[in-house]
């Protein structure tokens, strides 16, 4: 299938306690520029990222975005107890004890009922439990909507391509067709031409049919028509083949456009001219339709 590289895909997904959401977004570029955004705690997830949407698009600037939020009602805190903070309260509590001569039984109540020993900490959700099997799913999600309206603007193209290939065709059929009558025209000025010279000047025959031959070779557009024709081929191959077909496609537009130009610089007759200008017109509108392919 052929794809265009512009598009937008949106995947989500739901655990306990977070809730993970990734957009992408796609448009026009030369190359796979990929634009990864995500949070600094997510940051070790992003070769995974990378090469999950390297597997999937051939070309475009895509900026993935990825975020996550805690699921609301859901408790992110955690029981944190300071082993260390005990330890002395308890260490100092015996110190008293015995300079005081008292008993030094101390009680884990007591120990954990001071100050600091036992506290609720907002555990670090993003860095704890969000793995990688969490973020690829609404990645994977998101690609496939993007993929998914991708292709679709792709396809729309494609027809317009098709019907732009269609005319294209016909005006090359108009050069071959028209060749022969603007030569005609071409010879028959000529020897008008030439009976005017004769009643005044004398003629070196010779001379006459060198620069004919010249004319002629300068003018003559069969090997132009037929590098057209193949060029015309490919491109419908390629339409048919579908894929990323981007970058041959422009190739070949740039290829059609010099043969179309070879073409206006040797016509000599005015409705050849005029076909000139519909098939440079035609391979514009097919030039910006490729310029958004895959």
């Amino acid at each position: 299938m052929i794809r265009s590289m512009t598009g937008f895909g949106r995947g989500e997904a739901r655990g306990e306690t977070v809730t993970v959401t990734v957009e992408a977004r796609s448009v026009n570029a030369r190359h796979l520029d990929l634009a990864l955004r995500l949070p600094r705690t997510l940051s070790g997830l992003e070769p995974e990222a990378r090469r999950l949407v390297q597997s999937r698009l051939e070309r475009g600037r895509v900026e993935i975005t990825i975020t996550f939020a805690p699921v609301p009602g859901a408790s992110s805190a955690r029981l944190a107890v300071d082993d260390a903070l005990a330890r002395d309260y308890l260490t100092q509590a015996r110190r008293v004890a015995s300079a005081l001569g008292l008993s030094d039984a101390v009680s884990l109540e007591w120990v954990l009922e001071r100050p600091g020993v036992v506290r609720l900490e907002e555990s670090d959700t993003a860095s704890g439990d969000i793995s990688w099997e969490t973020v690829a799913s609404p990645l994977a999600s998101a690609l496939d909507e993007l993929v998914e309206r991708r292709t679709a603007e792709g396809q729309r193209l494609a027809a317009e391509l098709r019907v732009q290939h269609a005319e294209l065709s016909v005006a090359v059929e108009r050069f071959a067709e028209r060749a022969p009558a603007a030569a005609r025209r071409r010879e028959e000025r000529l020897r008008e031409r030439l009976a005017i010279l004769r009643e005044n000047v004398a003629v070196d025959e010779q001379r006459v049919l060198t620069e004919v031959a010249v004319w002629v070779d300068k003018t003559d557009i069969a090997e132009e028509v037929v590098r057209l024709r193949a060029h015309l081929a490919e491109l419908q191959l390629l339409l048919d083949k579908g894929g990323p077909v981007g970058r041959p496609l422009d190739f070949l537009l740039q290829e059609l456009n010099r043969e179309v130009n070879t073409v206006g610089s040797k016509a000599d007759d005015l409705e050849l001219s005029q076909v000139v200008l519909g098939a440079k017109s035609t391979l514009e509108r097919m030039r910006e339709q490729v310029q958004n392919l895959e």
